[in-house]
């Protein structure tokens, strides 16, 4: 089983969020989190909960693989043909949702 790199996992989300043009207190804001545990994650000097790993994937609109192992998988055409359409409501949380299960499954069927 591929073991997580906390350090790589920071950086990867560091480069998304400068790409979006955010400072670090920007994207802590919109996860609710404090800005120094946002420079933790950064650094990988401090583990967070998934709870606050999904905040930063729909923060961001970034996809779970891309983030963990910085792969990116445009999979979301075939998840939506699977599960439908989700509503409007909780799209962007289901969304999310459904690309770290997907993660998850890939990873424990590679082991």
């Amino acid at each position: 089983m591929q073991e997580l790199d906390y350090a790589k996992i920071g950086m990867r989300i560091r480069q998304v969020r400068k790409t979006r043009g955010w400072s670090q207190d920007e994207l802590a804001k919109k996860c609710g989190i404090s800005m120094s545990f946002m420079g933790h994650i950064e650094r990988g000097t401090r583990i967070m909960s998934l709870d606050t790993f999904v905040n930063i994937c729909m923060a961001l609109a970034a996809d779970a693989d891309e983030l963990l192992w910085g792969v990116a998988h445009p999979s979301d055409t075939r998840l939506t043909d699977i599960w439908g359409q989700p509503g409007k409501k909780d799209g962007d949380s289901y969304s999310t949702y459904v690309r770290i299960m997907k993660s998850v499954a890939e990873i424990m069927n590679e082991a």
